[in-house]
């Protein structure tokens, strides 16, 4: 299992558009993934359960993958945050 925290930096969190992409880029990967705000862990394959997290700007999540490509859904996902969702 692989975990990285990371502090939302873009505008709008993790809402709408930028909860479409996360969950576009997750479900190209095996492994199970999951995002945690605010002690609520949801599936990172879900847009209706990232939205539900109300996460904003300036708020950590914890991404953990658990899988055989774990290092590497977590390495994209966490870049994919790091540019604010620009592919």
């Amino acid at each position: 299992m692989k975990e990285q925290r990371i502090t939302l930096k873009n505008e709008e969190g993790l809402h709408a558009r930028p909860a479409a992409i996360f969950v576009r880029l997750a479900s190209r990967f095996n492994s199970d993934i999951t995002i945690e705000s605010n002690g609520i862990t949801v599936d990172g394959k879900s847009i209706i359960g990232i939205m539900s997290l109300g996460a904003f700007c300036g708020e950590e999540i914890k991404i953990t993958a658990k899988g055989n490509d774990e290092n590497v859904a977590t390495k994209a996902l966490v870049q994919l945050i790091q540019n604010n969702f620009e592919i």
